[in-house]
């Protein structure tokens, strides 16, 4: 099971459908103190599922507090712009 992205506010993202992510899965990255949706593609073409099923697939900020073994615990993942164009608005710090 993966956690499922909730929704997505970053409209440029080519796999926002509605404020709906429809990447297959996304992954968090970034930096310390910092979580990005590393899946952020603004290439004004619409690109993936036909379907909304974004869970996410691996996360790298092993400092989440939902983060166990790389992949994401937390009930659901929210994304929208931060300090980024994509960020995951989820990411709390140990």
């Amino acid at each position: 099971m993966t956690t499922h992205v909730a929704d997505c506010s970053v409209t440029n993202c080519s796999f926002n459908d509605h404020s709906e992510c429809n990447a297959a899965a996304i992954t968090v990255g970034g930096t310390e103190d910092h979580a990005t949706c590393a899946t952020f593609i603004d290439t004004g073409t619409h690109g993936g599922l036909m379907k909304v099923l974004a869970g996410v697939g691996a996360c790298q900020r092993s400092e989440c507090v939902h983060n166990d073994h790389l992949m994401c615990g937390a009930p659901e993942v929210h994304v929208g712009p931060g300090a980024d164009n994509a960020d995951c608005l989820t990411y709390a710090h140990t």
